[in-house]
């Protein structure tokens, strides 16, 4: 047999070392928290308040359930085009998945690295974020045991727990962004369909160990008005019922004229718009008929 040259040997052991100790990707879990701006918090406070039932736990932050919340920011000058600020996914090992980012050469921005905070619901956390290739910005957080510290802020749950099952914005460049959640973060394709059976205008990219999604919203032209731009960026809340979730909303106070109705996607879904525009999407959990264009490919939400 052969013997392979003395600097081949070398190299392909060297190779098989450095392979064996590249950082593996760690879970990510879910959405944590949605980051929204807007142009009066004072609209928008009661609307989330008053409209959705969702419990201010910290100045301008709202809890839906245990692990989510939405959080109000105001918009700066000039406003941003897009109001929905930052996505934030949670994951159990955060300076590991800094780590594997690095390693794929994904810049962390330096700023926000282990920031130590406390979340909504009075848990500790620590942060950092990214850019995706079109300029949304994506934060992490994994929580730890350590509680708020004296004197904390109300920590009460929303009295009807909602969930974030996704989070919707506009994407021009698909194969970029693919390559940013689906080659190196681990996001799947969940579904994805059209207006047409054979058009695709919205790809619904799954967490790799959760079940909520982000969703590209695609062929959105480049001088979209604001309200189209309001509806593509976008949170949905997931309900079990459609029907009894627009019934609580009116006697919320809400009086928009929107009626539910069965989404391409087979789920039943109702638009509510806060004070900017920003469209909240309330969608049951599973679909009640087959979508069109594509079968779904991972597991639903669940209430």
């Amino acid at each position: 047999m052969k013997r392979l040259p003395l600097f081949l040997a070398v190299l392909l052991c060297c190779t098989a070392a450095a392979s064996s100790y590249a950082p593996k990707r760690p879970r990510i879990l879910r959405i944590a928290e949605v980051r929204i701006f807007s142009t009066d918090l004072g609209a928008a406070r009661n609307f989330y308040a008053k409209v959705l039932s969702a419990k201010e736990t910290s100045p301008n932050a709202f809890s839906l359930d245990p692990q989510q919340a939405v959080a109000l920011f105001a918009a700066p000058s000039p406003v941003p085009s897009n109001l929905l600020a930052e996505v934030v996914f949670e994951t159990d090992n955060l300076g590991g998945l800094i780590r594997y980012l690095r390693a794929q050469k994904i810049q962390v921005n330096p700023n926000l690295v282990m920031v130590q905070r406390w979340d909504v619901i009075g848990l500790g956390y620590s942060t950092f974020s990214v850019t995706d290739p079109e300029g949304h910005r994506i934060s992490f957080i994994e929580r730890t045991k350590q509680s708020r510290p004296p004197n904390p802020l109300p920590t009460t749950r929303p009295t009807r727990a909602q969930h974030i099952i996704h989070a919707g914005f506009v994407v021009h460049d698909r194969s970029a962004e693919d390559h940013f959640f689906k080659d190196v973060l681990g996001f799947h394709v969940y579904w994805h369909g059209g207006r047409k059976d054979d058009e695709t205008s919205w790809v619904d990219m799954q967490v790799p160990d959760g079940t909520d999604w982000i969703e590209y919203m695609l062929n959105v032209p480049s001088n979209a008005d604001h309200h189209t731009l309001g509806v593509m960026n976008h949170i949905a809340l997931g309900v079990p019922d459609i029907h009894a979730a627009e019934e609580q909303l009116r006697k919320n106070g809400w009086s928009g004229n929107e009626k539910p109705k069965i989404g391409r996607d087979g789920k039943w879904q109702l638009n509510l718009y806060d004070p900017d525009d920003t469209r909240v999407e309330f969608m049951e959990f599973t679909p009640v008929q087959k979508p069109c264009c594509s079968d779904y490919t991972g597991p639903h939400p669940k209430p």
